[in-house]
């Protein structure tokens, strides 16, 4: 018999007369089933859930799901909280077995990964290996994000800066203008990145302003004034700091962010404003620089 997926609705809000009534949030369980780690599980699923307003996946997670025993523990929680099931499974006889336990209960599935294997299959005239966690491979590929890692942890906020000669790319910013995040998502892709708090009256290494085209990329990351207000205020509410200091004050940020951007201007830096771009989209386009840049090296 099927089971209807779970589909709640949050209370109803009072609205007045003059103000539109906003629709209730729909929650909705989904199911992430991997034989890895789950990563682009997580990924491709809030990248969707994304398109969609006041809608609230409620995430049950399981990860290296290699056996029988395994996936049993999986279905019954599948079967108390039936939703959507999303799934990356190398092994033929555990996906049949996971498919065909939805079908009967109209659950719906979605393997994520084959359409992009089946195109890139056609494409290549090459059959998959359906190789489990292939993308974890310990291959050259595997320690070279590695290192990126270990580097960009090592030259975080202004540490050992004289190995910032090495980095692929020097991020510059004043404080909250997520450099580290920035970072260190930029090593996952393999890129050797650096920090620099710009802090006033605090001078930069003596080696930063002598660079040439043949050093790191250094791109300073702008921000508005309000934005940056409102960042730091958020950050001293949530250290139980009530009072706005000048780390906070509106006078002395724009005073602060003019000169950075008198500093990014003067050494003809690169720059990308993250006042409303999420770390992922900052990340995106220092890549596509880093890519210029190499492509005509």
């Amino acid at each position: 018999m099927g089971v209807t997926p779970l589909v709640k609705s949050a209370p109803d809000r009072q609205e007045t007369s003059v103000t539109q009534p906003q629709r209730p949030s729909i929650y909705f369980n989904v199911h992430l089933v991997s034989d890895s780690t789950g990563e682009t599980l997580n990924a491709i699923q809030r990248a969707a859930c994304a398109q969609f307003e006041n809608v609230q996946p409620l995430e049950h997670n399981y990860y290296l799901v290699r056996s029988e025993r395994q996936l049993e523990r999986v279905m019954k929680e599948i079967e108390a909280a039936p939703g959507v099931v999303w799934y990356t499974i190398s092994d033929g006889a555990l996906r049949g077995r996971l498919e065909a336990f939805c079908r009967e209960r109209s659950i719906p599935t979605l393997p994520v990964l084959d359409p992009s294997i089946a195109m890139l299959s056609r494409h290549l005239g090459v059959a998959p290996n359906n190789r489990v966690a292939g993308q974890h491979a310990l291959d050259e590929d595997y320690f070279e994000r590695m290192e990126a890692i270990n580097f960009t942890l090592a030259h975080d906020d202004g540490q050992n800066v004289e190995g910032l000669i090495g980095a692929d790319v020097i991020l510059l910013g004043v404080s909250r203008t997520s450099k580290t995040p920035t970072c260190v998502y930029l090593a996952n892709r393999k890129v050797r990145a650096g920090n620099i708090p710009l802090v006033p009256g605090v001078p930069l290494p003596d080696f930063m302003e002598k660079l040439g085209d043949k050093g790191p990329l250094v791109v300073g990351l702008k921000i508005s004034a309000e934005r940056l207000v409102q960042i730091r205020r958020q950050r001293l509410i949530s250290l139980n700091q009530d009072e706005i200091t000048e780390y906070a004050d509106e006078e002395a940020v724009r005073d602060e962010i003019t000169q950075a951007n008198r500093l990014f201007q003067r050494n003809g830096w690169k720059t990308i404003d993250v006042s409303r771009r999420s770390v992922e989209e900052t990340a995106a386009g220092i890549l596509n620089m880093l890519h210029e840049r190499w492509g005509h090296s």
